[in-house]
């Protein structure tokens, strides 16, 4: 059984930088709290801190170890308000994991009907790649995940797969961009410059076995892990993307592109994935319900006339 007290102490040392300011901070001697550590680490058979000179360094397991105490004590200190002031007005956590290949703007569309005026909902958002969140998942660090595809079936975490939706993608760039195009689309993409989603992306497959069935050979000049870096580089003028038609008209509105063609063969789908089946959280079950009634619903994206441009 983990001794919490000793966890404590280690925590301490450790965000205070030194046994001399966590023993005046805690009331104890620094030898008292170096060997309530020691004792810890036997107990645990490991080593959470090295001395280098006179200092103490946390080592790997050490700062592991620390960032499941930021956890356990921030909880601890919630649990202690809610004993003293009661339930009433505190806010619902929701943690949410986002794989950086899900657009931002779809991000934002699905989680908003959790913080409606009312909903005392504070949103915990966490950004990176799909295996490390579903990893994150599993220790209930995060209460859902967002990514572009379902649940990896060679997954060794168990978690269950909601589809919110999916939208067919269009493909933008700036005006001064689209005026050098050439033909109809899609031939109006031969050679000209293209960024696409990186490897993780389920989209970029789908995409590029459409150029090829077009027998379209577009110059791609980037590859982007991160939907909102890409996003950045295509309102540079630096090349074409594609992106959720859903999304086509706010960023021709928004941010000054235009839409040369939709890829109706092509989709972008979002799944929420969670160790639920049966999914419970009010603020979870605010976002699958907006979903479903009709966020996914892409109306007709004006586009570019291509012809003699």
């Amino acid at each position: 059984m983990l001794n919490y007290r000793q966890l404590h102490y280690f925590w301490r040392v450790a965000k205070d930088g030194s046994l001399a300011r966590a023993s005046e901070r805690l009331h104890l001697t620094p030898q008292t709290l170096s060997g309530q550590i020691a004792q810890l680490e036997d107990a645990l058979g490991v080593r959470l801190f090295r001395r280098v000179g006179r200092r103490l360094e946390l080592t790997d397991v050490g700062r592991l170890a620390v960032s499941y105490a930021d956890d356990i004590f921030r909880t601890g200190s919630e649990l202690e308000q809610v004993l003293r002031s009661g339930p009433a007005g505190r806010p619902l956590n929701l943690r949410v994991g986002l794989a950086d290949v899900v657009p931002k703007s779809i991000a934002y569309r699905l989680l908003a009907p959790a913080m409606q005026p009312g909903a005392a909902v504070h949103i915990i958002c966490r950004e990176g790649k799909l295996p490390r969140l579903l990893a994150e998942l599993a220790i209930h660090r995060l209460d859902l995940v967002l990514s572009d595809s379902p649940m990896p079936a060679d997954a060794e975490v168990r978690g269950y797969s909601h589809k919110l939706g999916e939208s067919h993608v269009a493909l933008l760039a700036r005006p001064e961009l689209v005026q050098r195009l050439r033909g109809d689309f899609p031939a109006c993409l031969e050679g000209a410059p293209l960024l696409i989603p990186g490897e993780d992306a389920a989209m970029r497959g789908r995409l590029l076995r459409w150029l090829g069935s077009q027998n379209v050979h577009p110059r791609i000049i980037g590859e982007f892990d991160d939907s909102a870096l890409m996003q950045a580089f295509a309102q540079a003028g630096s090349g074409i993307f594609p992106a959720p038609a859903l999304i086509a008209d706010d960023l021709c509105r928004q941010h000054g592109m235009r839409c040369i063609g939709q890829v109706e063969a092509v989709t972008e789908r979002v799944y929420a994935i969670s160790v639920e089946r049966r999914l419970s959280h009010p603020a979870v079950l605010a976002i699958l319900q907006a979903a479903s009634q009709g966020l996914f619903a892409v109306e007709e994206v004006i586009t570019d006339d291509q012809g003699g441009a």
